[in-house]
């Protein structure tokens, strides 16, 4: 079995992932691998902080390891949150205050079209390649709701609507959210990768 350091502290994102792995991967949370730091996320886009955070972890342990940056991005708002998601109503993280702000930003708008985008950065070594840095991209197509539906979740999940579904992400187990997540769709694609490797 493979260990993957998962450069996050975040048990949601953790057992969403985990959920998603076959047996031959052991996906551990920045916590299990002994590291208590706060990554920066200092750049403009999603890639960029990907890579930030899973090199600042590579350098730590020396061992394989991956990152993702999720950005929610309203068609209406030209883009934002985008890759200010998590401190969109400021530096606290503080969600429920993202999503009153989300809800005041789209009063009176009609188009409410939006996308999740995850942006997965992973750093693996081996003796044939030496370091190598892949990228894997996952988009989930919705709108805004008017306002919030449901409990399960976390982050702007009660009020994101997929395509194809009447129901908000907070509203949905992990079995039906997967069916649409934006991150399942990216983590499908690396550990197909991994596999394959």
């Amino acid at each position: 079995m493979h260990t993957l350091i998962f450069a996050t502290n975040n048990k949601n994102k953790v057992a969403e992932i985990q959920s998603l792995v076959g047996a031959d991967f052991n996906v551990i949370p920045l916590s299990e691998a002994g590291i208590d730091i706060d990554i920066p996320e200092p750049h403009d886009t999603l890639p960029e902080n990907a890579f930030e955070k899973a090199n600042t972890i590579f350098t730590i342990t020396q061992k394989n390891c991956f990152s993702e940056d999720t950005g929610l991005e309203i068609t209406a708002l030209k883009g934002a949150p985008g890759v200010k998601s998590a401190r969109y109503a400021g530096e606290g993280r503080d969600f429920q205050a993202n999503i009153d702000k989300v809800l005041l930003n789209l009063n009176g708008i009609e188009n409410r079209t939006a996308q999740f985008r995850t942006v997965i950065c992973l750093l693996w070594q081996d003796a044939s390649n030496g370091l190598q840095t892949y990228y894997f991209e996952g988009i989930c197509k919705g709108h805004i709701a008017y306002e919030m539906h449901g409990e399960k979740g976390f982050g702007y999940d009660p009020i994101f609507i997929p395509e194809g579904s009447n129901k908000s992400f907070a509203q949905m187990s992990m079995e039906e959210k997967n069916k649409y997540s934006h991150r399942q769709k990216a983590v499908t694609q690396l550990f197909t990768f991994l596999h394959n490797l």
